[in-house]
């Protein structure tokens, strides 16, 4: 990184800040935003999408309560890595935790709201960096901090995967195609300190039978799987009636 670092700003004027090889400012010309990151001018896809750059990191007000990666340099939560070391059990939550007026449902009631509002915008066209500002402005509104922004250093505050992207998909400037199928993936953290995290596959235009039944079959696995969460359902129960 920092070699491609020295060599972008070598050619550029001394005032003009460098270029980290995988963002520019809105301001640039499309050729410069749709051009390649640097790690990916090596890399060997498996089909047609490409990334393209993306823009600076949003910024976060001082009053909205924040985890404790979001100044972190490398973005590690040292919570969660307390958490995994001394927890050998699936965390429980009381009455309080769940519904009190900043817990956990409501974490997730503003998760979905923001998720909502993030789908409504997708379109042939848009940008999925533009989603990402969406749901960036959103979070805020609700007094809520983006989860994804700078955990272990994701640079944006949703995921977005489109087509052939498994998951965490980087926000880019390039504009979603009539035909592809979009993951948006939102987390929010509450004034109570707790994640909400959802995702949503969404068809955009005219997408094709394979991947209209991708879609599908991925909303019918979770739906059987809802179907079995009360308490007594084992764990594994829930993996194995998706498998099936």
């Amino acid at each position: 990184i920092a070699k491609q670092i020295m060599a972008a700003s070598g050619a550029q004027h001394r005032k003009t800040p460098p270029r980290d090889g995988v963002s520019c400012e809105l301001t640039e010309p499309v050729s410069v935003k749709m051009g390649l990151p640097e790690w990916a001018k090596q890399y060997s896809f498996s089909g047609s999408l490409r990334p393209a750059l993306y823009s600076p990191k949003r910024k976060v007000p001082a009053h909205i309560r924040k985890p404790d990666y979001a100044n972190h340099m490398a973005g590690v939560s040292d919570s969660e890595q307390r958490d995994r070391a001394t927890n050998s059990a699936i965390r429980v939550y009381g009455p309080e935790e769940l519904d009190a007026e900043d817990g956990l449902r409501h974490a997730c009631r503003m998760g979905r709201e923001v998720l909502d509002i993030a789908g409504k915008a997708l379109r042939p066209g848009v940008t999925t960096d533009e989603i990402d500002r969406i749901v960036h402005e959103a979070c805020l509104e609700r007094e809520c901090y983006p989860s994804p922004l700078n955990y272990y250093n994701f640079p944006k505050s949703v995921c977005t995967s489109v087509n052939e992207v498994i998951c965490h998909g980087i926000p880019d400037y390039r504009e979603v195609q009539d035909g592809d199928i979009v993951n948006i993936d939102v987390t929010t953290y509450n004034k109570g300190g707790y994640h909400g995290d959802l995702n949503e596959t969404f068809c955009v235009g005219k997408v094709d039978a394979d991947g209209r039944k991708l879609v599908q079959t991925a909303f019918e696995c979770l739906a059987a799987a809802l179907n079995l969460v009360r308490p007594g359902t084992l764990y594994r129960d829930l993996g194995s009636t998706i498998h099936k």
